[in-house]
């Protein structure tokens, strides 16, 4: 029996298909790369906001469609998007044969079963997870030598526009003795850099009364061999103690980058967002960052459009980007998402409005980290390839070798300051390091966000 498996969504998902993945291996059943022609397809969905509920929504319906004019036989949902929705999703996918939530990941195969065996769809939805599920054993989906280590489940904020703690419960924080067996199992597996992911992981461990939790942590990874790097995502600022600090900035595994999502920078935003940060504590938090590592590398997350915000209010935000100068940052439109209290609120900023305040967003954001580049332009760093060169040739008319050679193929990877996925790449030439290797290289230039660079 073969199952196609289709994953969207974010890191925490990619751990969830990767460990689901496994499951159905240990099962017996077959994975396909071409889920058209499976017996069933099974897509992990991400339901956070309106664009991420939509492109699922994409993916199922081409599965449906599949389903009517082929092989497949089975359509099952599973992820955030099932979890949000329950039994709502059978009317918003006609032609969907399960639902399946959060917490039914590791019985996905029983499941499978089930549903091949019954003539209508079924609903195995229960309330918000509550539990923490052991992620070790992933049959996993990227590059062997990068990997993300899931630290923590749900979430315990009440931002005014979320949805993720309707969705994945309260804040729970996983067993460091988990944690690391599963450190371990990755690095064992060929892992040299870990991603350690959770809604927030500067809250680890204080839902156990543990101070310093996520730096106790990273200490204890530190030792395990064959690790390289180890990079913290998700870190809400209010959470970034001395002692992280004091932790990254020790380290020589732990890389000096941060993930801060702080979604805005003015203070009556912030508080209608139900986010305890003000403008004054992020700027005072920056400076400790790059007191205590001058080479450290910030990358934020912001939300342009928040119901009320005036258009001083946005300048004021793009003051704020203009003095904190990130590395990187990702920006969103506000989506009035159904259960949260800003879907409610008066002053909806009209859509072109939003989209014009992204735009400018952007593109100041792209001045600085254009900058950025060119100032590593004649530098060194430390590489680590994620994607080894791919030979390219030239060919002229009837066959005939080009009279102009052909470029010269270059490997793609990662300095300290590039999270996989979510960041700019270094583009290396000459590019003969296979993939997972660490090279140093010299910065020759740029090609937009990425760096060029040359093997030295």
């Amino acid at each position: 029996m073969t199952v196609g498996f289709v994953a969207l969504g974010c890191p925490k998902n990619v751990v969830d298909s990767e460990k689901m993945l496994a499951h159905l291996v240990e099962a017996g059943f077959l994975i396909t790369a071409e889920p058209r022609h499976a017996d069933v397809v099974i897509i992990n969905t991400c339901g956070f906001i309106e664009p991420a509920t939509l492109e699922s929504l994409d993916a199922v319906a081409q599965a449906v469609a599949d389903k009517r004019t082929g092989r497949v036989r089975k359509v099952i949902v599973t992820g955030c998007l099932s979890q949000r929705l329950g039994d709502q999703l059978l009317d918003r996918a006609a032609g969907v044969d399960a639902v399946v939530g959060l917490e039914q990941r590791d019985t996905l195969a029983r499941i499978v079963r089930d549903t091949l065996a019954s003539d209508g769809p079924r609903v195995y939805v229960g309330p918000a997870p509550g539990t923490v599920l052991d992620d070790r054993v992933r049959l996993r989906i990227g590059p062997v030598h990068s990997a993300y280590l899931r630290i923590s489940e749900g979430c315990s904020h009440r931002c005014s526009f979320c949805t993720i703690p309707a969705i994945r419960g309260p804040f729970r924080s996983k067993p460091a003795a988990l944690v690391l067996a599963e450190a371990r199992e990755l690095a064992a597996s060929g892992a040299v850099e870990l991603n350690v992911i959770g809604q927030d992981t500067t809250l680890y461990a204080r839902d156990r009364h543990e101070k310093d939790g996520l730096a106790c942590l990273l200490g204890e990874m530190e030792r395990i061999e064959g690790l390289a790097w180890i990079r913290v995502l998700y870190a809400y600022p209010t959470g970034i103690s001395d002692g992280l600090i004091e932790r990254i900035a020790g380290s020589t595994k732990i890389v000096r980058y941060l993930d801060l999502p702080i979604q805005h920078a003015h203070d009556r935003i912030l508080q209608a967002m139900r986010r305890p940060d003000t403008r004054r504590d992020l700027c005072r938090l920056l400076e400790r960052l790059r007191a205590a590592m001058s080479d450290i590398v910030l990358r934020t997350t912001l939300i342009v459009g928040f119901p009320g915000e005036t258009q001083g209010e946005f300048e004021d935000l793009l003051d704020f980007v203009r003095w904190a100068r990130f590395d990187a940052l990702g920006a969103f439109t506000y989506f009035p998402e159904a259960g949260t209290p800003a879907a409610g609120f008066p002053d909806q900023v009209p859509d072109e409005v939003k989209q014009a305040r992204l735009e400018e967003l952007m593109l100041t954001q792209q001045e600085i980290a254009f900058a950025r580049n060119r100032q590593r332009i004649g530098s060194r760093l430390t590489c680590l390839v994620d994607e080894a060169a791919r030979e390219t040739k030239g060919r002229g008319r009837r066959g005939q070798s080009a009279r102009r050679p052909p470029p010269a193929a270059r490997a793609r990877g990662r300095f300290y300051g590039q999270a996989p996925d979510i960041d700019s790449v270094c583009l290396i030439r000459p590019g003969t390091a296979p993939a997972g290797q660490f090279v140093d290289v010299r910065v020759l230039g740029n090609e937009g966000y990425d760096l060029v660079v040359e093997q030295i």
